[in-house]
């Protein structure tokens, strides 16, 4: 284990800049997974209105919470690239960057002027990281994408819901979140690369291909029978007992995934006798006497309520989990404990609680996010810190609208 650092240190990612040409969520995940792991993320926003998402509401004094959710961490400069001058400024700025994320449809930044070819001509260590609904081959590639059509295409939407009933969108954006994962995996195995060829690389995510991928064992399952899946709410195709059972004030989770599980769970039932009952004694059996399996436990959850049955199963040792919200999943003490939700001093609005960090380095200490930024708030720091623009240059810039 390392030794434990004294003063605050940001990160494995210190010293790599990103710049940030995305908006909404798919892009902006994939940035503050980079922020998070300590890299300088510069994001570039339009005038005026900036991100798309500092006008979704529900609002605090002006202050949307979907942008506050995926930008921490981040310096935020407005630019006006579809002029000239503005152009100029962005591949000046990637001039001094490692990784450049956009989120555009294909064919934008290389109308901005701002494509592959022309920014990797002048920065060949660039790595270029492209992320669209679609990707930039295929016949979809220039059709606009969002979460749930992404969900529809890709199969999860159509395994989602309650056995018998139509199918229900997925209730986190999981079709955008996707780009945040895939993204930043394609940038640090190329920041890799570039420490033996000194180059970058264009990097082409498709959030459709991120969703296919994320199927699971269910394409596996589809090309054995020859059938698709279906929906079953919470239950598992092939492992029972496995999804959501009544307690008396509420439901619980309750997970066996192989025999030595099952009885754990017969003996937290005081069913010791069911443990070796032929109709229950494989996957495969249980998986066919599915109905009776459920009825037993049934039985047994609904006297009791969520916390008898927490405490049972946590003495068994079964995998179970009371179904919480997201507030009281905030607050619960395991996320209490790995500091999963921070005070940070945003600008407008003071002292604000926000995620913290995923991941964590032990025996180094991080400082805490800073808050997502206002818009334009590092626009003056950026020209002058990393462009190295006077003031009266930036003055010019500021009275010819090109940054604000």
């Amino acid at each position: 284990m390392p030794e434990t650092s004294v003063s605050p240190w940001a990160g494995p990612l210190q010293g790599v800049r990103v710049l940030d040409f995305t908006r909404v969520l798919a892009g902006p995940s994939a940035a503050l997974a980079l922020a998070d792991l300590g890299a300088e993320v510069l994001k570039v926003e339009p005038p005026e209105t900036g991100d798309e998402t500092r006008l979704f509401p529900p609002f605090r004094e002006g202050v949307s919470h979907y942008f506050l959710s995926v930008n921490r961490g981040k310096k935020s400069i407005v630019i006006d690239l579809r002029s000239e001058a503005g152009a100029a400024l962005g591949r000046d700025l990637a001039d001094q960057c490692d990784v450049l994320i956009e989120n555009y449809r294909p064919g934008v930044m290389e109308r901005l002027g701002l494509g592959y070819e022309v920014l990797a001509a002048r920065n060949p260590r660039l790595i270029y990281c492209a992320i669209s609904g679609f990707g930039l081959t295929g016949p979809l590639r220039d059709l606009p994408s969002f979460d749930i059509v992404l969900q529809a295409l890709s199969g999860a939407l159509s395994v989602n819901g309650e056995a018998g009933r139509a199918p229900t969108k997925l209730g986190i954006p999981l079709g955008d979140l996707v780009g945040g994962i895939n993204g930043p995996m394609g940038i640090l195995a190329t920041l890799y690369e570039r420490c033996t060829t000194g180059r970058g690389r264009l990097i082409d995510v498709s959030l459709l291909d991120g969703l296919i991928g994320m199927l699971g064992y269910l394409p596996q399952l589809a090309f054995f029978t020859g059938q698709d899946p279906k929906p079953q709410g919470s239950e598992h195709p092939n492992l029972v007992p496995y999804g959501i059972f009544p307690a008396s004030d509420g439901s619980i989770i309750v997970a066996c995934l192989t025999n030595s599980f099952w009885r754990r769970i017969c003996q937290a039932l005081e069913l010791a006798e069911m443990i070796d009952d032929p109709r229950f004694a494989t996957i495969e059996q249980r998986r066919d006497n599915r109905r009776l399996v459920n009825e037993m436990i049934c039985g047994f959850t609904c006297l009791r309520s969520v916390a008898e049955l927490v405490a049972l199963f946590t003495r068994y040792e079964v995998p179970h989990a009371p179904i919480l919200g997201i507030t009281d999943a905030l607050s619960q003490p395991q996320a209490v404990a790995r500091e999963m939700v921070v005070e940070t001093d945003h600008k407008v609005l003071g002292k604000i609680p926000i995620v913290n960090r995923p991941i964590k380095f032990p025996g180094s200490a991080q400082p805490i996010p800073a808050a997502p930024p206002v818009l334009g708030e590092h626009t003056d720091e950026i020209l002058r810190e990393i462009l190295g623009l006077s003031g009266e240059q930036i003055a010019l810039l500021r009275e010819g609208k090109t940054v604000s």
